[in-house]
């Protein structure tokens, strides 16, 4: 039997989630649903994801804790697996919720803060030491985090943090000696450059941790600048690693019916170029290798025209264009051009070239289709 057929036994077993089952047939079901989904997600469409996602968080209100710890350990290891179960198991117990907090890309940066936020000491720890940790996640576990969690994320050289959740360290370094030891040891800040950028009071805290001026290392800061302008300039320009992340991401998004203008604004907000592009991707309905392809080709025509048949506000749009990963970044006499294209642009025509776009492109394909299929 494949594992598709697999699959519609499956979601014919629908007794269980009535209730007209026993305890032990629930967990098998749980199990094997999981185990299944990590077999073809990577061929499932999204209404066959959110059918995973409906039936696995039903099941998960029936079943003990160990069953749901070992779907969240499947779940963990997927690039794309359905967001609301994923999210409900992240705010679970946290022998459930730790695999996914340290390991799954499906949680967004907003997700990990609203846990951060709203769970256990645990939960922020397991958090900390994902390998990589952005800078709002960071902060929101200085502001909210003990001890543990914190100096978790101050050992975690892979943690960003920011000019803001600097200061906020410093302080609280002043009153624990475990977190200024470990703050201490980062050898990627430039204690220096920070003294003449924080405010006055953590400035002067600084003296606190040791005498800073002597350990300054001007090679070292050099890199560490060289880091910080890199990050910079990595605004623009195209990772095939931060978009694969973003994608699935913003495909979770989706699942939760939470994909929407909101959510673009805030992925404006905080420079979120790639997760933003993988959110115009699903809301247009495009493939994503033809918005890589206009990102690729600094095509303003191409996106400007889309943004506008998608109805997205003047303001939301310049906002988006100048948070995308272009190849280069634009420049703002290209910016101002952009917008008042957007601007003059109507939408009922835009709306009108974009879907004979669209039309000429599915056509065009289908008949790729058909000579290949004929060659073979």
């Amino acid at each position: 039997m494949s594992e598709l057929d697999e699959g519609q036994r499956a979601f014919s077993s629908f007794r269980v989630l009535n209730g007209d089952a026993n305890h032990s047939e629930r967990e098998q079901l749980f199990r094997n649903m999981a185990e299944l989904f990590s077999y073809v997600s990577d061929r499932c469409d999204d209404d066959q994801v959110a059918q995973y996602d409906e039936v696995l968080c039903q099941l998960a209100e029936f079943v003990e804790i160990e069953a749901r710890a070992h779907v969240a350990k499947i779940l963990a290891k997927l690039d794309r697996a359905p967001g609301t179960v994923v999210v409900k198991l992240a705010n679970d117990d946290i022998e459930v919720a730790r695999p996914l907090l340290q390991f799954s890309n499906v949680l967004s940066d907003d997700d990990l803060i609203d846990i951060i936020t709203h769970q256990s000491e645990q939960h922020r720890e397991a958090i900390a030491s994902r390998y990589a940790v952005a800078d709002r996640v960071g902060e929101a576990i200085v502001d909210h985090g003990q001890t543990s969690s914190v100096v978790r994320l101050v050992r975690n050289a892979n943690a960003q943090l920011n000019k803001g959740t600097l200061e906020k360290l410093v302080d609280r370094a002043t009153k624990d000696s475990e977190i200024a030891a470990d703050l201490r040891g980062r050898s990627d800040i430039d204690w220096n450059s920070l003294r003449g950028e924080i405010d006055d009071v953590a400035s002067k805290v600084l003296e606190t941790l040791g005498e800073i001026d002597r350990r300054f290392d001007p090679v070292t800061a050099g890199k560490v600048n060289a880091v910080v302008y890199n990050r910079m300039r990595n605004r623009a320009g195209f990772s095939s690693t931060e978009w694969k992340v973003a994608y699935n991401q913003v495909k979770a998004l989706s699942d939760r019916k939470q994909l929407n203008e909101r959510a673009l604004t805030r992925f404006a907000r905080f420079g979120y170029g790639h997760h933003a592009a993988a959110a115009l991707t699903v809301i247009l309905q495009l493939k994503p290798e033809v918005f890589v392809k206009w990102l690729a080709g600094q095509d303003y025509v191409a996106i400007t025209v889309a943004l506008k048949a998608a109805g997205l506000a003047p303001d939301l749009f310049e906002a988006i264009v100048a948070t995308l990963p272009w190849r280069d970044l634009p420049s703002q006499d290209d910016i101002k051009m952009v917008v008042s294209r957007f601007d003059a642009l109507d939408r009922e025509e835009a709306v009108g070239i974009f879907e004979l776009w669209r039309a000429h492109s599915f056509r065009k394909r289908a008949v790729t289709e058909e000579r290949l299929a004929a060659q073979g």
